[in-house]
């Protein structure tokens, strides 16, 4: 329980400091938040926990596999906004898009797999 309470309190801490540069230097916080930071320590308690080096392989895979589709919303979440859509449909917008493209994705990965 320990354990879990660290991991919450770190990332919240992280994601404050995000915001709180952002909200000085947008472009400074959107390049700290475009690492790859939640992979990375998520990660690092994986390592820290005794997780395999197979298991840690398949979830840098699995982070990969993802990045298609996050990068899709990302782009649409930018288009919308920079067009002056409100945020929450912006949002709305760009999370449909992620969860048809992931559909996709993953209906062609199983397509692959058979052949």
């Amino acid at each position: 329980m320990t354990a879990f309470l660290i991991k919450i309190f770190t990332s919240a801490v992280i994601i404050g400091f995000v915001t709180e540069l952002a909200r000085r230097s947008p472009t400074y916080g959107g390049v700290i938040a475009a690492l790859p930071l939640v992979s990375l320590i998520s990660l690092i308690w994986l390592v820290r926990q005794g997780q395999s080096k197979m298991e840690v392989t398949a979830f840098v895979k699995s982070v990969l596999y993802g990045l298609p589709a996050t990068f899709l919303l990302l782009l649409v979440l930018y288009l919308l906004l920079s067009r002056g859509g409100s945020l929450l449909l912006s949002m709305v917008c760009a999370g449909a898009c992620w969860w048809m493209f992931w559909t996709v994705q993953q209906q062609l990965t199983q397509l692959w797999s058979r052949l």
